[in-house]
């Protein structure tokens, strides 16, 4: 399920709000041969990190913004690098902070991507975003 946040001031009240399950996808081995070509010598945890931006619009959305950006990362914590061919993934998360930053809110979003195979996620991003008003 979606989270809907309308406007600055949700965002900013969202802090301890828990997001996703996403839906699983699976890794095949053509997105894994993609990355490759795409990142020569990247390990598989790294296209893990790629994926957290396409589970994060089926987390949250926030409307009555001018823009999100995405601001990069703060830690991250790869737990395996091994991603075989047919697991499948998802990502649930927690908006961890937000506060009044240039132009907007900033927020801070730990991302857990963790697969069908364990009980433990296979990479943790802080993800950094900022919604303009």
């Amino acid at each position: 399920m979606t989270v809907l946040l309308e406007g600055l001031d949700a965002v900013r009240a969202s802090v301890g709000t828990a997001l996703g399950p996403t839906e699983w996808v699976e890794i095949t081995q053509e997105r894994l041969d993609r990355f490759a070509a795409a990142c020569p010598g990247a390990p598989a945890g790294y296209l893990l990190l790629a994926m957290t931006n396409l589970f994060m619009p089926e987390m949250v959305q926030v409307t009555g913004v001018s823009a999100g950006l995405n601001l990069g990362t703060g830690e991250v914590r790869f737990a395996s690098a091994d991603l075989a061919p047919g697991t499948r993934v998802r990502a649930r998360a927690q908006i961890t902070a937000a506060a009044d930053a240039k132009g907007g809110v900033q927020t801070v979003i730990h991302i857990q991507v963790e697969s069908e195979a364990g009980p433990h996620p296979l990479v943790e991003v802080e993800s950094l975003s900022r919604w303009l008003e």
